[in-house]
This record gives structure tokens, C-alpha cells and sequence, in this order.
């Protein structure tokens, strides 16, 4: 398939610059996997919509405030994104108009090197560990399409409320409508939760340029899974109980996970997976998710997991219905 193939217009009103005040209040578009059915509902009654026996799989990553702001020996200001972390002073770097070797100067007398690495990636040095300074002064790294600067209440609402790790540099959005009341009522009901990680990296950013789609190169992202959840996860599915992934990421963490004799083993490493229509899913039952950008590697999943045609139907009639796009906006059960 084409890049193409996965065009839609998005208007810019319907992309969610902010949360909802209630997180659990958003919209849910409830979305048959085989018959393409829809229907619509809140997602606060997402509870009810699980059945006693599931297993729910949730991505405990923890967004850093990776964007640091520093300046050129010039006095002109620098924007720096941290991708990942390679030692305590020293971190992978996005960063618009670099010079090797150049200087810079950050708040609180905080300087920093940056380099080219052999492989054209780049790399900033820091003269002491940053840990704390990030975690004082760094924003957190909303996505280009939230055409605003990152405020203090974002630390908030663009985490999960059951983050715990540290190490992702954007949210698991579809994590960032459950509440901890929603949980409990989740487990009340006889379903069953555990956690994997993925720290979702500079992929989440890397639009699809190339034009067939399997020409596409996937960005590694670290993801652990514990024998605790690896056990919890065959034996759902030995038992025939659903599987219900939180995101994309988790659905890559587990599909990525699964062994020569179909099971989840316990892991931990690098993961390139592109799921793409065609992919047979070995793990995953069912989906919560957001609605993704036009020709990304997120609604690629997506249409894999229902079908292409059930995917832009539930796009179309999302859009028509007002539903709010992207990070901040609505979600998806796909089951």
C-alpha cells in the first residue's frame, strides 16, 4: 500500500490543542473489528464495555519534560529535544541548526556540548548530571501539531495516571483518559490489569515520506515486558479470555514480543515493529486508542487491526459527529 492510501483532510479545528477539564469525559467511538459497526459513547462507561476475565495491558512509561532551552555563545536562544538518554551527562538531541563541537549555555550557569556521531545523529554533553535540572527547568514535549508552547499544567495532563518509569519523551495518549476511579471500577468488574513499557521515542515524530509504505524505516524504542506480565498474558490467552492492548504502543510491545511457538516471553530491548494492513496479530483482541494523524505509522496500525475500509469509515463519521482529533482529543474501542 501508499502512503497515500492514508490521507484524510483533517480540519484544523477538530485537532485538540488542550484537554478536556475531565479527562474521562471524552468522547469514545465504540468500533466492531470484523462488521465495522459504530457507535458512540463516553469514556467514563468504558467499564462496562470490558467484560469479566479481560486483561488489560497498559503502557506504564512516563513522559520527561525533554525540551530544554539554552543559548549560542551568539546570545541567541536554542531549542533542544532529548530523544535518549546514553549516560547521566549525556543525551541524544533533536535540534534545528547544529554545529559540531558548539558551546552552549544554559540557565543557571549549565553548560553543554554538541557533537555529530558517525552515524549523522547528534549528541549533547552536558558538565554535569542533568537528571534534576531536566525534571526543574525542561517543558514537556508536545507533539508539532499542538501548535503551542508547553505550560506547567501540561506535567499533568500529558502523563498517565498510572506513569511510573521514566525514559518516553511523548505520552501514551490513549492512557490519558483513564482516572484512578476508572481503574478500580475496571478491577471491580473482574478485569484484570497489568503493565508493560515502552518509552516512545523520536519514531512518534517521524512522519511516513517515502510513498510505498514498506520502504519505511521504523525508529527502535526501548520496551520491557516482566515474566509477570508475560505469564499474565498467555495465560488470557491460553484461556481464551481477551487481551485489551491501551494504545499503540502496547500492541507493538506485545506483537513484538511473541515467540517461534506463539507466546509472550519476557523481554527487554530495542523494538522496530511496523504493523501495516496484512499483519496477523498473534496477541491483541482489543484496542483502545486515539484518533492519529493522516499517513502515520499509528493509523497504519489501526486499519490493520480492524480493516482499511472499517478504519476510514469510523475517521469519516468521527469528523461529521465533531469528535476532537489527536493527543488531546477522543478516543477509539476497537473490539
Amino acid at each position: 500500500m501508499k502512503a497515500s492510501d492514508f490521507d484524510y483532510l483533517l480540519p484544523q479545528e477538530q485537532i485538540a490543542y488542550y484537554p478536556l477539564d475531565q479527562r474521562q469525559n471524552s468522547r469514545l467511538l465504540m468500533l466492531k473489528r470484523k462488521s465495522g459497526e459504530i457507535t458512540h459513547r463516553k469514556f467514563f462507561e468504558l467499564p462496562e464495555l470490558l467484560k469479566s476475565g479481560d486483561l488489560l495491558v497498559l503502557n506504564n512509561t512516563k513522559v520527561i519534560p525533554a525540551r530544554l532551552y539554552g543559548y549560542r555563545k551568539s546570545g541567541k536562544s536554542i531549542e533542544i529535544l532529548l530523544v535518549s538518554k546514553i549516560t547521566d551527562k549525556m543525551w541524544e538531541c533533536l535540534v534545528k541548526n547544529p554545529k559540531n563541537n558548539e558551546e552552549l549555555l544554559f540557565d543557571g550557569g549549565l553548560r553543554a556540548v554538541l557533537s555529530r556521531t558517525e552515524t549523522k545523529d547528534w549528541i549533547i554533553k552536558f558538565e554535569a548530571e542533568v537528571d534534576e535540572y531536566i525534571e526543574q527547568h525542561g517543558k514537556m514535549p508536545l507533539p508539532p501539531y499542538i501548535n503551542r508552547e508547553a505550560e506547567e499544567s501540561d506535567k499533568i495532563t500529558y502523563q498517565t495516571v498510572y506513569a511510573d518509569l521514566k525514559g518516553a519523551i511523548a505520552a501514551p495518549t490513549a492512557g490519558l483518559h483513564f482516572t484512578s476511579d476508572i481503574l478500580d471500577e475496571i478491577k471491580s468488574r473482574g478485569v484484570k490489569i497489568e503493565y508493560v513499557t515502552l518509552h516512545i521515542g523520536i519514531g512518534t515524530f517521524k512522519p511516513v515520506k517515502v510513498e510505498n509504505i514498506n520502504d519505511h524505516n521504523m525508529h527502535g524504542e526501548y520496551r520491557v515486558i516482566s515474566e509477570t506480565a508475560a505469564s499474565a498474558i498467555n495465560e488470557a490467552k491460553a484461556e481464551g479470555r481477551r487481551v485489551v492492548a491501551v494504545g499503540t504502543t502496547v500492541v507493538r510491545t506485545l506483537e513484538s514480543s511473541v515467540n517461534e511457538a506463539g507466546k509472550v516471553t519476557a523481554s527487554s530491548g530495542q523494538t522496530d515493529l511496523f504493523i501495516t494492513p496484512g499483519f496477523e496479530f498473534k496477541v491483541v483482541d482489543a484496542l483502545v486508542t486515539n484518533f492519529h494523524l493522516p499517513r502515520s505509522t499509528l493509523l497504519m496500525l489501526v486499519a490493520a487491526f480492524s480493516s482499511y475500509e472499517n478504519i476510514f469509515k469510523a475517521y469519516e463519521e468521527a469528523r461529521e459527529k465533531g469528535y476532537r482529533f489527536l493527543s488531546y482529543g477522543d478516543a477509539m474501542f476497537i473490539n
